[in-house]
């Protein structure tokens, strides 16, 4: 669902840490999922920030917090998203929340088809592994590269943000 009417953004999210929330103002034609995408979260993240229940309904003028305060030294790397957990980590069939997120962010990607109605869960699964298959073919993998395994490179262009309540490769 898009919304019209008009409003400005108020602030950008960078890929650092923050010491203060940001917040964005829903201008005409925005997204919940575009939202999330340009500031790099999830919508399930916005809704979760927002008290948002209907994903489709966001209005002109709706201020959203777009990024919690972090705290904090600056970490290596983009403190934002969930580190790559290695290869093997999958075939291990973990379960986790990092697997749900990683489901969540596949289906953003527009990936998700082989979850259907029930949307991805913390198992580690063939269907995740078919969408993962899915997001590295969209990327232009092709062959043994797009074989659903997750891999550093793509791992880190998916972006999958930590879940709410913090998580480890476990």
């Amino acid at each position: 669902m898009r919304v019209s009417g008009n409003a400005s953004s108020v602030s950008v999210m960078g890929t650092q840490q923050t010491t203060q929330d940001k917040y964005y103002v829903v201008v005409a034609g925005d997204t919940l999922s575009g939202i999330a995408s340009r500031f790099r979260t999830t919508v399930k993240q916005l809704q979760i920030w927002n008290n948002i229940s209907d994903p489709n309904i966001i209005k002109v003028g709706q201020r959203l917090l777009v990024a919690k305060a972090t705290a904090g030294e600056p970490q290596p790397g983009d403190p934002s998203f969930v580190p790559f957990p290695g290869g093997e980590w999958f075939k291990t069939l973990p379960t986790s929340p990092i697997i749900e997120m990683m489901g969540l962010r596949l289906v953003e990607e527009g990936c998700g088809a082989p979850y259907g109605f029930s949307g991805p869960g913390p198992k580690w699964n063939d269907k995740h592994r078919q969408a993962y298959a899915s997001f590295q073919s969209a990327l232009g993998y092709t062959g043994s590269d797009a074989d659903g395994w997750p891999g550093r490179k793509s791992w880190d262009q998916l972006r999958v943000p930590f879940p709410e309540e913090g998580c480890g490769a476990q």
